[in-house]
């Protein structure tokens, strides 16, 4: 299963354990259990203090569950092969089962072992879904950390049939006591913030305690990170506010177009940009949800920024860079659908939707690519553009069109999305030169028709925006408020690239520091809202 060099990284990583672990397997005479036997005899026969049994009495097979030789409350099961993008998940249940300590927030720690009841969590993913990871490891943590959580981390390609019973049309897909609790990407503090009512408190109070930054960036894509190194870099006390470090770029898989990384994809990215920020004394706050804003009311002053937990900080200078996101399309069935066949992420869901009928609303480089890739696994694409015509980059228009279920639709309007109450089965889509409309019978429809910049909260402080919602600034990144700066997708940029985000950033940065060691402080509160 596994070839030379992983065994070489792997036995590198296992020799941080510190206790004895066992795993111990549940296996059938399939194919995919031989597979699973023969991964669970390497990883054994990498240390020595790795156990492997194969007398498991779990309910799905194959699965293996992960634990302490000395206690066996804390354990994490998975049920097929974490591999893909979940060998990673793997390597992180061994260390940590195996004693080596978790590079999480203590306090976060603190609260898994606190959790009081009863928490059974099944969770569903796929070996391409990018965003699987980080609940696949926020779990896994949990169930180690605390017997009262159970962890079953499932590959839902292993098991279809409890997929499509489960109504499953999304990954991540997690289940809490049997039921639903959320479809989506969830890190740590999202989860604890969702099951320990006292936590949203708790972080309020931990972020308004903190002294006033000389720079508050908020956001922590390529645009806030750039601009935080830049800034951090300067002297300057530095604070990243984001309610989701990465932004949209932990949505982003292959990127083969930023100079000087030839291939790379978003969650690498964004690990590499974590990284980089972690070399300067630079404050990142997760889970920070802007709401308002109330500027300065003269140079030099406190900028205050009230986020969704009550929290207040305070900045000399801003910078904004709160990215965008998917755009919607509006019409009817879209909503009650969404996680139930209408999808925004073709590398997450689209093995889902294997050997089915499906369609892609966008014309743009994000619909064809995403064509492309849904046509190697789904029975058949129907993309469809409102243009006249695809707005995709030549090359991959003529990928598209070499593909042989691929069919092509331009001068269409979507006007309708379609199910049977539980799940999609069709859409309505209107020829817009001849008013005709057509049903299309299908089970899955991916939107990809362009970015909305995530902006509303700012309508009312001041801050000049477009009439897209995007901020207005000039060539420094300048917005029409003293000591505000404003950089990547948010603003009137007009290329949406992840070079050019983080080129604004640095621009905002400077900005940002001209702006500082021109203006001394006052001493002064932010004008009322």
């Amino acid at each position: 299963m596994l070839d030379q060099t992983m065994k070489a990284q792997l036995g590198q990583y296992l020799q941080n354990l510190r206790q004895p672990i066992e795993l111990v397997a549940t296996l059938g005479d399939d194919a995919k259990s031989a597979q699973t036997r023969e991964l669970i005899e390497e990883i054994a026969a990498l240390h020595d203090l790795v156990t492997a049994r194969f007398d498991g009495t779990e309910g799905r097979v194959p699965s293996f569950l992960i634990r302490r030789a000395d206690d066996h409350a804390s354990a994490v099961r998975f049920a097929g092969l974490p591999m893909g993008h979940e060998f990673t998940s793997l390597v992180l249940a061994l260390l940590w089962a195996g004693g080596h300590p978790p590079k999480v927030d203590a306090d976060l720690v603190e609260q898994v072992r606190a959790l009081e009841g009863e928490f059974e969590f099944e969770m569903f993913f796929s070996l391409t879904c990018h965003n699987c990871p980080d609940v696949v490891q926020a779990l896994t943590l949990m169930a180690l950390e605390n017997p009262n959580v159970t962890a079953t981390l499932i590959e839902g390609g292993t098991f279809k049939d409890e997929v499509e019973a489960r109504d499953i049309l999304a990954v991540p897909a997690t289940f809490l006591n049997g039921e639903l609790f959320y479809n989506g990407k969830m890190e740590l503090a999202e989860i604890l913030s969702r099951l320990d009512t006292g936590a949203d408190a708790k972080a309020a109070a931990k972020l308004a305690a903190k002294d006033p930054f000389e720079v508050l960036i908020v956001g922590g894509g390529p645009a806030g990170a750039a601009a935080a190194v830049y800034t951090a870099r300067k002297g300057f006390r530095t604070g990243i506010a984001a309610e989701r470090f990465g932004g949209q770029l932990m949505d982003t898989l292959g990127i083969e177009n930023l100079p000087g990384t030839t291939y790379t994809e978003g969650p690498k990215l964004t690990d590499n940009l974590r990284a980089q920020v972690g070399e300067y004394a630079i404050d990142v706050m997760d889970l920070a949800n802007a709401t308002a804003l109330r500027p300065a009311s003269e140079k030099g002053g406190m900028h205050e920024l009230e986020l969704s937990n009550g929290a207040v900080l305070k900045g000399r200078a801003l910078i904004l860079a709160t990215g965008a996101r998917w755009r919607n399309l509006g019409v009817p069935g879209e909503a009650e659908y969404r996680n139930k066949g209408v999808a925004y992420c073709p590398h997450c869901d689209g093995p889902l939707f294997k050997g089915k009928r499906i369609a892609v609303i966008g014309g743009g480089n994000s619909g064809v690519e995403a064509a492309i890739d849904l046509a190697n696994i789904v029975g058949h694409v129907t993309l469809i553009e409102f243009d006249t015509k695809l707005r995709a980059d030549e090359v991959l228009q003529a990928k598209l069109r070499s593909m042989s279920n691929v069919e092509i639709i331009t001068n269409g309007q979507t006007t309708e999305i379609t199910g049977d109450g539980k799940r999609v089965n069709g859409l309505v889509v209107k020829d817009r030169e001849s008013g005709e409309e057509r049903r299309i019978e299908l089970e899955g429809v991916f939107v990809q028709i362009g970015l909305v910049p995530n902006t509303e909260w700012l309508k009312d402080c001041g801050i000049e925006l477009s009439k897209y919602g995007e901020i207005v600034v000039d060539e420094h990144g300048a917005t029409n408020l003293p000591g505000i700066y404003a950089a990547g997708d948010a603003t009137v940029v007009k290329d949406k690239q992840i070079v050019v985000a983080m080129g604004t950033g640095a621009t905002a940065a400077l900005g940002a520091f001209d702006y500082l060691i021109r203006n001394e402080p006052v001493e002064e509160i932010a004008q009322a809202a």
